[in-house]
């Protein structure tokens, strides 16, 4: 009896420390904190990196586009040795203002020349693919910010949810400590005659109910670590360290106040915004094909069997036109472009329609959810003190004979739920107003606005613990 005993206390203390060393801090890690996480998370998220690129390439499309405006000037040069050329108007006496070789060749024919060509109306098409350029680019930028904000949501999630399993940790490791240390307790009782043999066997094994508790919520905290870590970019074998305790502030509720900043913020929202414009100028690039296209172009060439008789007035010519097209019939395929882009044009529309009404839904969903949580955070603050009373009662009861054995365990296990009850509340306060921001496309690195501060509500303000100590994991 006595060596098993002891054997369980080893085991307890195995456990405890396990514990402890999730909780200790380490002088040669450095803390992080949620933004620090955050800032590590972007620059090591593969998606973010990709968007960037997808930036860069849309910045080169404006440019591309914006040559279609500037004229395009080409330097050409040749050689070219014939067998035979005609040969026209030569003879004694007879004076050429042109050497006919330019026209005609020669057996040795070297040309140099400059051509250049200017589009001057081709039917609105390159003003709308400027447009269309300058839209993606905002496209690219509004999907980046998307991105960003997902990830930074992701953090958030599991650097809260990594707090939430240190304080479970806590909580679990507390209860197995209050339970062997009870079970001591009536194992020495027993010892003295003075409980019963029922009550040491069910203190015992209401220590073993709690060893998984804790095993698990351990192993909660090596696996939520790891995920942050995979996030981060950081070495599973690499140590890492959070700071900061599982908190929140009360937000005030202004559900109209949300959808107008999710109308003006969201990247959702907006990319709709861009897609009805950019539909419109997909419309006009269609109907470019109704119109005439006009273009001026012109010419300076050298042409001389003999390079060093070749940059003369003899040897040159130079030309100047302007080229006019008119569509007439295109067997209806401009028709069809445009009755496309139309339809996709309404879709945009519908579309953004679509994305305000969810957005209206999420917020909805995140206001109750709000209101969920701090209604359970209200009603478990205050518990937490009255539980640990209770407990510290049943024990008084106990040791006095007046209460039963069941007293105390079952003030244990209330005291126990009460704070879980309590730190989970926090969590699912802190992940509703995650989602809400998220929802209205606000980020933790955004312009702050004035706003009444709240009183902040702590999980680890409440109960005593290890909960506002920096926390460290392998």
């Amino acid at each position: 009896m006595k060596r098993r005993s002891i054997n369980r206390s080893v085991l307890i203390a195995a456990l405890a420390a396990a514990s402890f060393i999730t909780y200790g801090a380490a002088a040669e890690a450095p803390g992080i904190s949620l933004q620090d996480a955050a800032k590590m998370a972007f620059r090591n998220n593969k998606a973010i990196q990709i968007q960037e690129k997808e930036i860069d390439a849309a910045r080169a499309d404006v440019e591309l586009a914006r040559s279609d405006f500037l004229p395009k000037v080409n330097l050409q040069t040749g050689y070219t040795h014939n067998d035979w050329v005609p040969q026209f108007g030569s003879g004694p006496g007879v004076e050429q203002k042109k050497d006919l070789g330019i026209f005609m060749g020669y057996k040795n024919d070297m040309q140099l020349g400059v051509t250049a060509g200017q589009t001057i109306y081709n039917g609105g098409s390159s003003v709308a693919q400027l447009n269309r350029s300058r839209i993606m680019f905002k496209v690219q930028e509004q999907t980046l910010r998307a991105c960003r904000l997902d990830v930074e949501f992701e953090t958030r999630r599991l650097y809260y949810g990594l707090l939430l399993a240190f304080e479970v940790e806590r909580i679990s490791r507390d209860l197995v400590v209050q339970a062997q240390a009870h079970y001591e307790d009536v194992r020495n009782r027993f010892e003295q005659g003075m409980s019963s043999r029922f009550d040491l066997l069910q203190s015992k094994v209401y220590v073993s109910k709690q060893i998984p508790v804790l095993v698990k919520a351990k192993n909660d905290v090596d696996v939520t670590m790891a995920d942050l870590k995979k996030l981060l970019g950081v070495k599973l074998k690499d140590e890492l360290r959070v700071e900061g305790t599982l908190e929140h502030e009360p937000l005030e509720v202004n559900e109209d106040g949300f959808f107008k900043t999710a109308c003006e913020k969201k990247p959702e929202m907006v990319l709709k915004l861009l897609g009805i414009d950019l539909g419109w100028w997909n419309i006009e690039m269609a109907k470019s094909g109704f119109r005439p296209q006009i273009a001026a172009n012109g010419g300076l060439n050298f042409r001389s069997d003999n390079v060093g008789d070749m940059f003369n007035s003899k040897h040159s010519n130079w030309n100047v036109g302007v080229t006019a097209s008119v569509p007439i019939f295109d067997g209806w395929s401009t028709k069809a472009r445009v009755d496309a882009a139309q339809a996709k044009y309404a879709e945009a529309a519908l579309g953004k329609e679509d994305v305000a009404d969810q957005t209206a839904v999420d917020i909805r969903r995140a206001c109750l959810d709000l209101a969920k949580a701090q209604s359970i955070i209200d009603s478990q603050r205050d518990s937490v003190a009255e539980a640990k009373e209770a407990l510290r009662i049943a024990e008084i009861s106990y040791t006095n004979g007046v209460g039963t054995n069941l007293d105390v365990l079952d003030a244990q296990t209330s005291l126990s739920q009460i704070e879980k009850a309590l730190c989970e509340a926090i969590y699912d306060y802190l992940m509703a107003k995650a989602f809400l921001e998220r929802t209205m496309g606000v980020g933790m690195f955004d312009p702050p606005e004035a706003a009444p501060q709240a009183p902040v509500v702590s999980a680890a303000a409440v109960p005593e613990g290890a909960a506002g100590e920096e926390r460290t994991a392998q």
